[in-house]
């Protein structure tokens, strides 16, 4: 039975998929085992995106930090780190290519952190009213 090019397409987009979950995991445990000073110990892969090809993978790194320029300075350790992390990820996956991976400052476990916080803030200041309707 011959396959259809819409077949092949999803086949193509699952592969893609699978392999985009296995590298941020195997890119999480990396950066988990590197030693640098630079890169605090809460810092996480968030998303990964890897190019049709295979060629190219942009990392969204998240980093929890009282410091707002920890965020700027791991991703600038990652980034310099890039060829060592890409030699890592091709000695524990098993693939043809590895791509070349990018990594880029990802706000959004801090944003909603703030929002949070903005939320609960709120709250406080109905409860003062609602206590003295009672």
């Amino acid at each position: 039975m011959l396959c259809d090019g819409g077949s092949e397409a999803l086949m193509a987009k699952v592969r893609n998929e699978r392999l985009r979950e296995e590298l941020k995991k195997t890119v999480s445990a990396i950066i988990f085992d590197m030693k640098d000073p630079r890169i605090p110990a809460v810092t996480s892969i968030t998303e990964m995106e890897v190019t049709p090809d295979l060629k190219y993978a942009k990392a969204h790194v998240s980093v929890y930090d009282a410091d707002e320029n920890a965020a700027k300075t791991a991703v600038d350790a990652l980034n310099h780190a890039a060829g060592f992390i890409a030699h890592e990820v091709g000695t524990r996956m098993t693939i043809r290519r590895v791509p070349a991976i990018r990594f880029v400052a990802d706000d959004s476990i801090a944003y909603s952190v703030h929002i949070s916080e903005v939320i609960r803030s709120l709250h406080k200041d109905d409860k003062p009213e609602q206590e003295t309707e009672a």
